[in-house]
């Protein structure tokens, strides 16, 4: 019953595990994808601004530093941006390599929780074995 109920979770784990490594690989190939295009249309620094919410709580000197670093930085950022489609091969691969490493740590926890269940059933029959007298 042990046995089944470790290889039960197991692979639903490993299930859960396989949608989250095709989630992130599909949203970051989406993002990866679109990168080209943001990096395209100029945005200009004064778009990005503090939300009307938070503004109370934040000095204006730091919105200020905030804006004209912002302002020096696009430059930077948009080369980046025009990168990003490039490695889009490569986040395939890493996210694949990613999902195998932690198939195989799941398996190998489920052959390590079986071994622990075996041993302890071991265990228990031979402290309730009653000894024979020769």
């Amino acid at each position: 019953m042990f046995y089944a109920l470790i290889w039960f979770v197991v692979f639903s784990l490993l299930a859960l595990w396989s949608l989250a490594a095709w989630a992130f690989h599909s949203i970051a190939a989406w993002a990866v994808e679109n990168a080209g295009v943001l990096a395209g249309s100029p945005v200009p620094a004064q778009a990005l601004r503090v939300p009307d919410w938070f503004a109370p709580w934040i000095p204006p000197e730091l919105t200020l530093a905030f804006t004209s670093a912002l302002s020096a930085l696009t430059p930077a950022i948009e080369s980046l941006l025009e990168w990003v489609p490039a490695l889009a091969g490569g986040l395939s691969v890493a996210v694949w390599v990613f999902w195998a490493i932690g198939c195989a740590l799941l398996v190998i926890l489920a052959v390590t929780l079986s071994g622990v269940v075996a041993m302890l059933r071991r265990r228990a029959s031979v402290r309730t074995r009653p000894l024979i007298a020769a």
